[in-house]
């Protein structure tokens, strides 16, 4: 049975996936020019099942999923490696910072769709703080598609498919313990990637190129696998101990977190238009994410 509510220890925890989320995606970013995308992946999700796996096993979770669930997660698998694959491609023409941000515009579209798919009630409100966010993605998209072209609307596509994430991710959370979730899900894209590249081999697509990486290469890719699964476990163990309303408007803190990690590493400050767009995807966000707890907190109790 879950203990009471712990609020200090899941902001605690949520800040430390605000810090490691940008910084893993820096890490991508300085391997994107000597890794192929596939071997970052494999390498990403790799790591995940090495580290998960045993994990589950020792803790005595069960890696068998009911059957609806096993489908659920092999779908959430796919959309999972899409995502990342999306971002880690964005990072190669577009500056941490605008790539974080605009990619941030998922919040929106995930009300969106609870509106249209699901038949959530959504407010004007935050209907019109959803145009607004949006307006504010176009003005750092505007920049950065004059600069690097139609990569720029990566992080949109990025956007759309961990909303799309988080909608199956909502659908299996509590049928499925998270480590033993994750750890099959490793498994699941290690396998689902093993096959691409056996697949792509006769073509040799760069994109799909296997090499031995050298030293440096080798421990950031050691770095990144890691970075990435425990990102995912302190948001995991953050909402285990504080509500999600709690815990929501602080995962805005991974856009000034992208901007300093993007300064001191890539020397990248986002420009006027974008850093004005930033801002307002940051202050929209925040609004529907207050709003989304306003109302969730009038909703009467079942009796």
């Amino acid at each position: 049975m879950h203990g009471p509510d712990r609020p200090v220890l899941g902001i605690v925890l949520m800040f430390g996936f605000c810090i490691l989320a940008p910084l893993g995606d820096a890490i991508a970013k300085l391997l994107g020019g000597s890794v192929s995308l596939g071997q970052l992946l494999l390498v990403r999700f790799a790591v995940q099942a090495a580290l998960l796996l045993p994990i589950a096993l020792w803790s005595g979770h069960l890696l068998r999923l009911p059957p609806r669930i096993l489908w659920l997660t092999l779908l959430r698998t796919v959309l999972h490696i899409a995502g990342i694959g999306a971002m880690f491609s964005a990072l190669r023409f577009l500056p941490l910072a605008d790539a974080v941000a605009i990619a941030f515009v998922m919040p929106f579209i995930l009300l969106l769709l609870g509106r249209y798919v699901l038949g959530e009630v959504v407010g004007p409100r935050r209907l019109i703080a959803c145009l607004v966010g949006f307006a504010g993605t176009l003005l750092v998209i505007q920049p950065s598609f004059e600069t690097a072209g139609a990569a720029a609307l990566l992080p949109l596509i990025v956007a759309v498919d961990f909303a799309l994430f988080m909608l199956v991710t909502r659908q299996i959370a509590r049928a499925a313990n998270p480590i033993s979730l994750q750890a099959v899900s490793g498994l699941m894209a290690v396998a689902i990637l093993g096959l691409l590249h056996v697949a792509a081999a006769p073509w040799q697509p760069p994109i799909m190129h296997l090499a031995l990486p050298a030293l440096r290469d080798g421990l950031l890719l050691a770095a990144l696998g890691l970075i990435g699964v425990t990102a995912h476990l302190l948001m995991t163990w953050s909402l285990r101990h504080a509500p999600a309303a709690t815990l929501a408007p602080m995962q805005y803190l991974e856009i000034p977190f992208a901007t300093l990690i993007g300064w001191l590493i890539f020397q990248d400050l986002p420009g006027g238009l974008a850093a004005i767009g930033i801002l307002i995807i940051a202050l929209s966000g925040l609004f529907v994410v207050l709003r989304e707890r306003a109302a969730a907190q009038t909703v009467p109790p079942e009796t």
